[in-house]
């Protein structure tokens, strides 16, 4: 072998050694960024699970709200509902205690205008001077 060709080795063998270094540096590298990548993941859990627990104890306690709401609702409707029913029955116990009355009263109003008409055309007859019904009468 010559000079060249063993000079060519060891540049070669420099080479492969530089690489593999690279390689083991490189790799190295990775593994330590692997690890701040988890640990950054473990920090962001660990600050984002409060957060997250007490958005899940926001939604429970407006969920029972709401729950409670439709309850309230619930009874308010029931309440309105009565109240209804019984204004709607002493109405039509007050319109049943005045209609009989009512129609008793118009009936006097009837008998009494009549009772005056009457009297009015009795008294007309009645007058000097006014026509009678047998003078009237040509037959």
């Amino acid at each position: 072998m010559n000079d060249t060709a063993v000079t060519y080795l060891g540049v070669i063998a420099a080479a492969t050694l530089v690489m593999a270094l690279l390689q083991v540096a490189a790799f190295i590298r990775a593994a330590l960024l692997g690890r701040r990548i988890q640990a950054l993941l473990g920090r962001v859990e660990r600050d984002v699970q409060p957060a997250i627990e007490r958005l899940t104890a926001m939604s429970d306690d407006a969920a029972r709200t709401a729950r409670l709401m439709a309850t309230q609702a619930e009874r308010l409707d029931q309440a309105v509902s009565s109240l209804g029913s019984r204004v709607d029955g002493a109405l039509s116990g007050v319109h049943r205690a005045f209609e009989k009355p009512t129609r008793q009263g118009a009936a006097l109003m009837v008998g009494i205008r009549t009772a005056v008409s009457t009297l009015k055309q009795l008294r007309r007859r009645a007058e000097p001077g006014s026509p009678d019904d047998g003078e009237l009468f040509i037959g």
